[in-house]
């Protein structure tokens, strides 16, 4: 490889410094904790172009001004002394402050920090000595946050939870979703508009903990993204009195839905309609796709669709029977269908045979290998037996090993049925 010019090195040392400078808050923390490492791997020369650690630094010019801004930049974070009173409060907490420096040093060089603040409050909610040390090293920032803002998440979070031990054990799980101090009054309005709806408060929790920034979005764009569904499910031929039970169904199955476009599904179920499904059959296909349908997109499904009725050679009729046995394949884009089927083939399986169980196309083809591999060993046959043994997930796969081998092992007669003697 050949060597840059010094320029040209510290040209990808500014460009490197600059790439989090955009956000003040993301600048630092990921520079500051970074910027000892990078200063000491230029002094030693060893920032080349391509990767250094496990970061890419593209080539760049670089001019002197720009060095000197860089070096000052470097030199002024890395003579930054951590909080003295911080480190010995976390220390006398057990908390692993090593790990700290390692993963998530700058919050060790905050002026301002609440170390036994925080822990006293973890301790009244119930969270024990060993478990505040623990929800302190996974989520240090949480030292950052103020206790009058603590509280506040407490009083909010309590709304939902039946004690103060299930709060706390919650927070033991989910220590950056509670200590995520932002957008308060938007998170008191979403929970109010939630409760409105009539959800249960612990599918709302569930949100709260999967999907924090639901609750920092506005309450007029999660009210657009709900009515949405609502009014497509109605539009379907859903039943008002069930509309409340599958709207929580759904919002459990895909915590981040509300983060998608309001007329993401509509654009979806559109397209599926242009492929001659019913109201009855996209209702049915709604439910059997779950979560997934805002993880669609058109484009996708239209190149998708495209290939199974061409590959599989089937008629529109038939790819609508296939996508409602398996509606996970409109999730999987061409190349990656076309890969696994490409596999299946290999191993000298028919189209009928994966036409008769499209499921197996969810299966990565190291999967299948693997699986053929243990079928073959338990006397399975390419040609003679289905698919469906290599379909499911890897319990369901294991209940049909294990009835091929009982298969195998079963003796060819009874050993205790009477014998026919002839006198």
């Amino acid at each position: 490889m050949m060597e840059l010019s010094n320029e040209d090195r510290l040209g990808k040392l500014r460009l490197y410094s600059l790439e989090f400078s955009k956000s003040g808050r993301c600048y630092s923390r990921l520079e500051m904790s970074r910027s000892r490492s990078v200063w000491k791997m230029f002094r030693l020369g060893l920032l080349y172009s391509g990767r250094c650690g496990e970061h890419w630094f593209p080539s760049a010019q670089c001019s002197q001004g720009t060095y000197r801004s860089c070096l000052q930049f470097t030199v002024s974070s890395a003579q930054r002394k951590e909080n003295g009173q911080t480190v010995e409060s976390l220390k006398q907490l057990s908390v692993d402050v090593a790990r700290i420096r390692q993963l998530k040093s700058w919050v060790l060089l905050v002026n301002e920090a609440y170390v036994n603040e925080t822990a006293n409050i973890l301790k009244e909610m119930g969270v024990e000595g060993k478990k505040v040390a623990v929800i302190l090293e996974r989520y240090p920032e949480a030292v950052l946050c103020k206790p009058a803002e603590i509280r506040a998440q407490q009083e909010l979070w309590g709304r939902l939870c039946t004690n103060q031990k299930e709060l706390a054990r919650i927070i033991e799980r989910f220590p950056e979703s509670f200590f995520t101090i932002k957008n308060h009054k938007n998170r008191q309005d979403n929970i109010k508009y939630f409760q409105a709806l009539n959800l249960n408060n612990r599918i709302i929790n569930r949100l709260l903990v999967s999907s924090p920034q639901t609750f920092c979005s506005s309450v007029n764009q999660n009210r657009a993204v709900i009515e949405n569904l609502q009014k497509s499910y109605l539009q379907l031929g859903g039943n008002q009195a069930n509309m409340r039970i599958w709207l929580m169904k759904l919002l459990s199955q895909n915590a981040f839905i509300l983060l998608k476009p309001p007329n993401l599904v509509c654009e979806n179920l559109n397209f599926l309609r242009s492929l001659g499904f019913s109201n009855a059959e996209l209702l049915k296909l709604f439910s059997k796709l779950k979560g997934l349908i805002t993880e669609l997109s058109p484009d996708i499904m239209e190149k998708s669709t495209a290939f199974c009725g061409q590959s599989l050679q089937c008629s529109d009729e038939e790819l609508r029977i296939i996508l409602m046995s398996c509606p996970a394949l409109l999730y999987f884009s061409a190349p990656v269908l076309e890969e696994r089927l490409t596999a299946i083939l290999q191993e000298g399986f028919s189209v009928e045979q994966v036409k008769a169980s499209p499921a197996v196309l969810e299966l990565s083809p190291q999967i299948v290998y693997r699986r053929i591999k243990r079928l073959v060993s338990l006397g399975y046959d390419v040609k003679r037996d289905s698919l469906e043994l290599l379909k499911g997930t890897k319990k369901d796969f294991e209940v049909n090993c294990g009835k091929m081998n009982w298969r195998k092992e079963r003796p060819l007669f009874n050993p205790v049925a009477p014998l026919s003697i002839e006198d």
